[in-house]
């Protein structure tokens, strides 16, 4: 697993260092290439991550809670892999109601040696007529919305013990934080990019949701994975018809559906090469 050079947000030069991590990440990727050529590229290992969970509920509607539904999605995107796939090993972060911290759940990955890694969620906002799905990669940040995402999601780190010193310095409320967590772009965004697409394409082609498309912003939980990963946004639950769908076993069954597909053809290429 590749080093990481880290550099404290709370800097107060922190603009003018920005350049100098963007040069580092540079480095580490260009580094972290020999690795690359080494690696046998079948795919026989993916650990899937229900977002949230136990005393974070992450986001909420009307009547559901996140940590609930992301939780449903992912047992049965497990289950659609490990029948109809062989020779792939399905891990959980988590099967049940508990709280797993965000680097914890990298560290099942890593620790597993994980050729892919899922991350599932369910997305929030103020605007209740917003709805769809999203899917992201660890990146630079294209929008305020994409950073307000992360935000969300990167608060959670507010409930573990000693997140400073775990997380090197990151604040969850520092904007600034999360720029300089985007400039970390891993060896693996290439391939991270081809499975969030073929994600996206699923939902919209064969589930027949409405796809926001893939994205790029710095989520704590993409940052530690050391293979190619991504973490899927299932639809809105500020929004009465996503919360509605994502209530539903059938339409849970056809978005778990999905991700498995985009896997499955994921698995194909990569196995290819």
């Amino acid at each position: 697993m590749r080093k990481v050079i880290s550099i404290s947000p709370n800097n107060r030069n922190i603009v003018g260092n920005l350049g100098i991590i963007a040069l580092l990440s540079t480095i580490t990727l260009l580094g972290s290439f020999t690795t690359l050529e080494k690696r046998d590229f079948k795919v026989k290992r993916v650990v899937i991550d229900a977002g949230h969970g136990g005393k974070d509920p992450g986001t909420s509607g009307k009547y559901s809670l996140e940590k609930d539904i992301a939780l449903k999605i992912a047992l049965k995107t497990g289950r659609y892999i490990e029948d109809r796939i062989k020779g792939v090993e399905v891990i959980y972060t988590r099967s049940d109601d508990r709280f797993i911290e965000l680097n914890h759940r990298a560290e099942i990955a890593n620790k597993n040696g994980a050729d892919v890694f899922i991350s599932i969620h369910c997305n929030a906002i103020s605007l209740p007529n917003v709805r769809g799905t999203e899917t992201y990669v660890m990146g630079l940040h294209k929008s305020q919305e994409n950073l307000n995402v992360a935000r969300r999601e990167n608060e959670v780190v507010l409930m573990e013990d000693d997140y400073r010193e775990v997380y090197e310095g990151f604040d969850p409320k520092s904007p600034e934080s999360h720029i300089i967590f985007s400039l970390y772009q891993s060896a693996h965004l290439e391939s991270s990019l081809k499975l969030a697409a073929k994600v996206e394409k699923q939902f919209k082609t064969r589930v027949g949701l409405k796809s926001r498309g893939v994205k790029q912003a710095g989520f704590i939980v993409l940052w530690r994975t050391s293979m190619p990963s991504i973490l899927v946004e299932t639809g809105f639950l500020t929004n009465s018809a996503d919360e509605r769908n994502l209530n539903d076993e059938l339409k849970q069954d056809y978005i778990a559906s999905g991700i498995f597909r985009a896997f499955r053809d994921y698995k194909e290429e990569m196995d290819s090469m």
